[in-house]
């Protein structure tokens, strides 16, 4: 396969620099013979989550296509499902660069991107040329300038202009780059954003006569006891869904490595055991009530295998496809 002079190549590049690069070239390839190249026949293995069949388990987990650029390049490469954001209502640049950092060793990422996007008006453009047959997951966030007692807004106004295009609704109150927004995990404040979400969703159901499930992004670093109370809100607002986990603040596993001390999140597989952990704590609190996504940390067959042996009904990957490729994608569908 190809993908190993691809990596060698794009990792002498600035990451960054290096993911827009990716992006601009798959973005070129869409819709032409070439995409040839890039396409991967997969079996199809479907699967029932959320009240939606998936053609298979495996998804792009968000991030990756911030503004949905690349939803037919990254469809052909065999994903059963696409995760594109987060997005926020109006555009923003995110924080200083350099804000991306590849911790190779440990096969990982660090970032502190902080929502950078063109914004949801331009991203849903972008979904309506797209011709993916697979489901498309919306993954939406606040800008970084709404205080957070307003946060709530931003994602009722995401809502309203994606509802009517989205296969699922991802909200994400995990990333830790975007000031004080984990703070909408927690207590009251999570209380009152997912009663928000919901009565929209009953609204937006009934406008669209189209129902369209709501998950939410956790992060792995929640206590148990924080965890609990997340899975109690999350049961008590009959949400439809949980993806865990976002990426990590703690660095234990990859201290003294290089650019193991810039701040931003971690991913890859340093996350890997505690992503896992979560999820099967989680699926205790919720006993098969509400389906989990997992990600974090999957890199090969078994560590996606893991995520579903601990109850999770999907799986995504992002790090590891960064550093394996679309073998990745092809090796984990085609035996899990």
């Amino acid at each position: 396969m190809y993908y190993p002079f691809v990596r060698k190549a794009l990792f002498q590049l600035d990451p960054e620099r290096a993911h827009d690069l990716t992006l601009q070239q798959l973005t070129r390839l869409s819709g032409t013979p070439f995409t040839g190249l890039i396409r991967q026949s997969l079996p199809f293995k479907p699967v029932t989550c959320m009240g939606l069949t998936f053609k298979n388990p495996l998804g792009l987990a968000a991030g990756l296509d911030k503004n949905g650029e690349c939803i037919d390049a990254f469809g052909a490469m065999g994903f059963g499902f696409i995760e594109i954001g987060t997005v926020t209502p109006r555009p923003q640049p995110g924080n200083d660069k350099p804000r991306m950092f590849r911790v190779v060793e440990a096969e990982a990422i660090i970032n502190r991107m902080g929502f950078n996007n063109l914004g949801v008006d331009n991203l849903v453009e972008n979904v309506k040329k797209a011709h993916f047959d697979g489901i498309l997951g919306i993954n939406i966030g606040k800008n970084k300038d709404t205080p957070v007692e307003q946060g709530k807004e931003d994602y009722l106004i995401c809502m309203d202009k994606i509802y009517p295009y989205a296969g699922y609704i991802a909200i994400n109150i995990s990333s830790p780059n975007t000031p004080d927004l984990r703070s909408l995990q927690y207590d009251e404040a999570l209380d009152d954003l997912l009663a928000a979400i919901k009565t929209r969703q009953n609204d937006l159901h009934k406008i669209h006569h189209k129902y369209v499930p709501m998950a939410v992004k956790i992060a792995p670093d929640l206590s148990e006891e924080e965890l609990i109370q997340v899975a109690e809100s999350l049961l008590r607002h009959n949400i439809d869904g949980v993806i865990a986990t976002n990426t990590t603040l703690d660095r234990e596993l990859v201290k003294g490595l290089k650019h193991a001390d810039e701040a931003g999140g971690l991913s890859g597989r340093p996350v890997q055991l505690r992503s896992t952990e979560i999820i099967r704590r989680l699926a205790i609190e919720l006993q098969g009530r509400i389906p989990i996504i997992g990600v974090g940390g999957i890199d090969s067959l078994v560590s996606a295998r893991e995520k579903m042996a601990a109850d999770a009904s999907l799986v995504q990957i992002y790090s590891g496809f960064i550093y394996k490729g679309p073998p990745l994608i092809k090796e984990i569908v085609s035996n899990i």
